[in-house]
């Protein structure tokens, strides 16, 4: 609200001091005030002026000229139009050009095409501008350039909170039993070879990583499917990296292997483990082959599994998101992964101030897509769901104790 009012002030000001000035002493106070602003552009928009009048203001000043008592600055009549005055039309045919979007009781509008685009638009129908002046125009109606922002996560559901109650309930009492909890995705796949990887890191001057110019799967050397597994109760990293494709036997394989190679003696004697998860993909809601091999993994490990997942469009939420994967990404910025062992080194050397510690291993092994698991499989599951959406939230129990 302040800067609105100091923005409405100065305009205010510019206004009262074109009404006391001829016009080169206007060009020239515009002038000293972007030398002192440091902004011309900035002036000539708060005062209503073309840029050029204020960069005329500006030469006129450097060349030490100055406006004398009775001099004629211009013959009568001359001067050149403002736009909206010599091209009655242009404004009407301008909105329909740029179609603006957004609130329509807000003071703020966008529009996506460029100055480009809308000089040759207006240029058909008989309007001649140029960009700079159109700039200027667009500025003037509240025009603005926008980038996208993702702010939409799809559909609500309407038991969205309940839901995240019921996740935040369920590990208090694992956490309180001192089991197991384990929040678990798969990262997104990599392709390995001399490829440009985002970000950016300190070199020596003069030295540089150069890459592929196209990232095309023919010139790859294979891909890394990353397959992680947070520990929320002891803050450390597993991942499993694949290189066939992500799908539930691959998935419930890398929650076997941490149990193997580090659940086991981080909670000896525990025979109940919490999943977090997201409900899609290789450990989603309908998955049958993820319940399927979760019983597999419980019979064999006499593990009772309990998995809740988030509700639809609240996958960001998951721990491992914004507690492991972002800091390998962060870690692996501007490297290229040109090999599956460049993958591993990567992701076992992430850390954190706070200690976080990662585990990597290579995965091997093929796992076929298109798996079907009938209905008849499925109901000889030993699972049991939760009362409340059992859909998300159920716990498989091993057939022998």
């Amino acid at each position: 609200m302040l800067v609105s009012m100091e923005k409405l002030s100065l305009e205010q000001e510019y206004q009262q001091m074109r009404t006391m000035l001829n016009e080169k002493q206007w060009r020239q106070y515009l002038a000293a005030e972007a030398k002192q602003r440091g902004s011309a552009s900035l002036v000539a928009r708060q005062a209503g002026v073309s840029l050029n009048t204020v960069k005329r203001g500006l030469k006129e000043l450097e060349a030490g000229e100055s406006y004398r008592p009775g001099e004629r600055i211009r013959k009568p009549g001359g001067g050149k139009k403002r736009l909206m005055e010599a091209d009655a039309t242009l404004l009407l045919d301008l909105e329909q050009e740029v179609e603006p979007k957004g609130d329509p009781m807000s003071l703020l509008r966008w529009t996506t095409k460029s100055l480009d685009h809308l000089v040759k638009a207006l240029a058909a129908t008989g309007h001649h501008i140029k960009k700079s002046a159109l700039a200027e125009v667009l500025h003037a109606q509240g025009f603005a350039l926008r980038a996208n922002k993702k702010t939409i996560e799809g559909q609500s559901h309407a038991d969205r909170s309940g839901q995240f109650a019921h996740i935040n309930d369920t590990c208090k009492a694992f956490e309180q039993q001192g089991a197991p909890i384990i929040s678990v995705d798969c990262k997104k796949k990599e392709l390995l070879g001399n490829f440009k990887n985002n970000g950016r890191e300190w070199q020596a001057k003069g030295a540089e990583t150069s890459v592929n110019v196209y990232d095309f799967v023919s010139l790859a050397d294979g891909k890394a499917i990353p397959y992680g597994i947070y520990d929320l109760v002891h803050k450390n990293g597993f991942v499993n990296v694949g290189i066939d494709h992500e799908t539930a036997a691959f998935a419930v394989e890398s929650i076997r292997r941490w149990w193997h190679q580090s659940g086991k003696a981080l909670y000896p004697g525990k025979q109940e483990l919490l999943i977090t998860a997201d409900g899609g993909g290789s450990n989603g809601v309908k998955n049958r082959l993820w319940k399927k091999k979760l019983q597999e993994l419980a019979d064999e490990e006499q593990l009772a599994i309990t998995v809740v997942h988030y509700p639809p469009a609240t996958s960001k939420w998951n721990k491992i998101e914004h507690r492991l994967f972002s800091f390998i990404s962060i870690n692996w910025r501007a490297k290229p992964l040109t090999s599956l062992e460049v993958v591993l080194e990567l992701i076992s050397h992430t850390t954190t101030k706070e200690g976080l510690a990662v585990t990597a291993c290579k995965d091997s092994n093929t796992y076929p897509t298109g798996i079907k698991v009938s209905d008849a499989e499925l109901a000889a599951l030993n699972l049991s769901r939760d009362p409340f959406h059992g859909e998300w939230n159920y716990t498989i129990k091993p057939h022998h104790t």
